[in-house]
């Protein structure tokens, strides 16, 4: 079996995210976008032991306890979540969890972040 590559996981799951990341800090701090691949999805989402449904549902839970700052993020990682089969409904109970240990602002604030991409999707 041929283990996937950080670089091919993040083109699946985000693709352009290497341009995009290029594009805005490439300047500032040249080669962090193949930085950010390798390690995010080379070294850990691409790694054995958990399924990648279970990765994100735990990213997905940080993130949301974190609060709004890490809005932009969590919209990623809530996308990448649905592309491996997470259900809108699962998000939004791990979303409401965190609610314990992050807070009602926070969680309030990422159910905000999960209803802008439902409706995105449904209006697509």
């Amino acid at each position: 079996m041929t283990k996937i590559t950080g670089a091919q996981l993040a083109n699946e799951l985000n693709p352009g995210v290497r341009e995009v990341l290029e594009e805005r800090y490439g300047d500032l701090l040249p080669n962090m976008a193949n930085t950010v691949i390798d390690m995010a999805y080379g070294q850990f989402y691409a790694r054995p032991g958990l399924d990648l449904k279970s990765r994100y549902i735990a990213t997905i839970a940080a993130l949301s306890a974190m609060g709004h700052q890490t809005a932009p993020q969590l919209r990623i990682n809530i996308e990448a979540g649905l592309k491996v089969g997470l259900s809108e409904r699962e998000i939004a109970e791990v979303i409401w969890q965190m609610a314990l240990y992050g807070g009602l602002p926070a969680a309030i604030n990422a159910l905000n972040t999960l209803r802008t991409i439902c409706d995105e999707r449904r209006k697509s």
